[in-house]
């Protein structure tokens, strides 16, 4: 099992040998250096943790924790929380940064330390490359026992998130409260049944809590994936809800299901919600290059031009900000507004989403209809020693040099019945394929198409 190190943070498999996997002492260490980043980069002796419901969740937080404490760093702990609620934590405590102890959608065998700056956002690429030189150099320094970091524990966060989510403008609180939603949430045994359900609640909605016990002994596969829905649907079908919702563990993922018990579409999340901000606020838009063609669809739709980021929620943001977009995000059902703050957030999705379904006053299934119809395949290759990125990527912009070709992240080859976009994880040794046509099966034979071409390179 694998130990990731990244210019995003630090990800692993808990157990195994320090080094391969995310051990107690490459929690210390990672933790460590971090401390010392804000520091030296801030001057702040603060810095905000809190953490999904994973199974490891408890003995993570302690180690880190308490190696910042043993720095000298004062610790505000948010305990059980979600990724968006500590990012809004960060700039209201005035602290120099934040770790979030998730391992977003993977499985329960993983926990990482994710890294955000005094704004509450993730790092950028070379204060990450920064932090990984400490990590390699080991040069940090920890306190007297005169002068070790204080400790204050603070629960009452998730609600400060959700009362500034009901204030916003674009959130139409008396709309939502007058349909009195029947809503089934799939909270995937994590941290979504101590956010989503308050939230609903707020806005005057029913909800049915399935995999509400936070225990992190994730009822099936975390990503929130059509697959992996098949009880959501179930329930959403026999409770006769008007809608179901899933987010991953640490709630800036957001899936809706329709009241017929099927997918909305995760890709169609971002484009929903955008839709309904455009029709009160027109201007850009931003998505990542593995994101489906729709959200630049209904943005032209509005007079706004639609931009594509390299994948990762940083890059995003940072192209959100020089073109100055209104709403973005990415296709695996990430929402962010700058309103709120620079995060993928999954409470201001539902918000947002749910507002545009009291206005449209349509079924969750006639709304979804409203969208241009694009199919996405999504589909991944181990990456393995005998994989040559590099030769692949060449071999393949040669091949198809008459094509509409980008390098920015990966390889994105655009066809005139669709397009293929090839790129490395960051977060697990594999490689993403993503295809989309206005066929599923277009979009499946492309993707299959450059499979084969990489398997002809190797």
């Amino acid at each position: 099992m694998p130990l990731i190190k990244s210019i995003s943070g630090f990800r692993g498999t808990i157990g195994g040998r320090p080094g391969d996997n995310l051990t107690p002492q490459d929690i210390v260490t990672c933790t460590a250096a971090f401390g010392q980043w804000i520091v030296d980069k801030t001057g702040i002796q603060t810095i905000v943790v809190g953490r999904d419901g994973r199974i490891s969740g408890a003995i993570v937080s302690a180690l880190v924790i308490n190696t910042l404490r043993a720095m000298g760093i004062s610790v505000i702990d948010l305990g059980l929380s979600t990724t968006p609620t500590v990012e809004i934590a960060v700039p209201l405590e005035n602290a120099g940064g934040g770790i979030i102890l998730t391992a977003s959608h993977n499985t329960k065998e993983w926990n990482a330390l994710k890294l955000v700056n005094h704004k509450g956002e993730f790092i950028s690429a070379d204060d990450g490359a920064e932090v990984l030189d400490i990590v390699a150099n080991g040069s940090v320094e920890y306190a007297s026992v005169d002068k070790l970091g204080a400790y204050r524990q603070d629960d009452s966060y998730i609600q400060k998130h959700i009362n500034q989510i009901l204030a916003l403008s674009l959130v139409d609180v008396e709309s939502v409260r007058a349909k009195n939603f029947r809503i089934v949430v799939d909270a995937i045994n994590s941290t979504g049944a101590l956010s989503v359900p308050p939230l609903l609640e707020a806005l005057g909605c029913q909800v049915i809590l399935i995999n509400g016990e936070v225990n992190g002994h994730f009822a099936h596969n975390p990503e929130p994936l059509k697959e992996h829905l098949g009880q959501l649907s179930t329930e959403v079908r026999q409770q006769k809800a008007q809608l179901g919702i899933a987010v991953d563990p640490d709630v800036d993922r957001l899936v809706f299901m329709c009241e017929d018990g099927e997918i909305f579409g995760e890709e169609y999340t971002l484009v929903a919600v955008a839709d309904y901000v455009l029709s009160k606020r027109p201007g850009n838009t931003v998505s990542n290059l593995s994101s489906t063609r729709a959200l630049r669809d209904v943005t032209r739709k509005y007079g706004g031009e639609y931009y594509a980021a390299a994948v990762g929620e940083v890059n995003v943001v940072e192209k959100m900000k020089s073109v100055n977009a209104v709403i973005g995000g990415e296709g695996n059902g990430g929402v962010i507004l700058p309103e709120l703050h620079y995060g993928r957030d999954a409470l201001v999705g539902i918000a947002l989403f749910l507002t545009h379904l009291s206005q449209a006053n349509k079924q969750m299934s006639t709304l979804r209809k409203t969208y241009p119809e694009y199919q996405m395949s999504k589909t991944k290759l181990a990456r393995t020693a005998d994989i040559d990125l590099e030769k692949i990527f060449v071999s393949l912009r040669e091949k198809y040099r008459n094509e509409q070709i980008n390098t920015e992240d990966g390889l994105k080859i655009d066809f005139e019945q669709g397009w293929v976009h090839l790129r490395p994880s960051n977060t697990e040794p594999i490689i993403r394929v993503y295809s989309e046509s206005n066929s599923i099966v277009v979009a499946e034979n492309l993707a299959k198409k450059i499979i084969q071409d990489i398997n002809l390179i190797k």
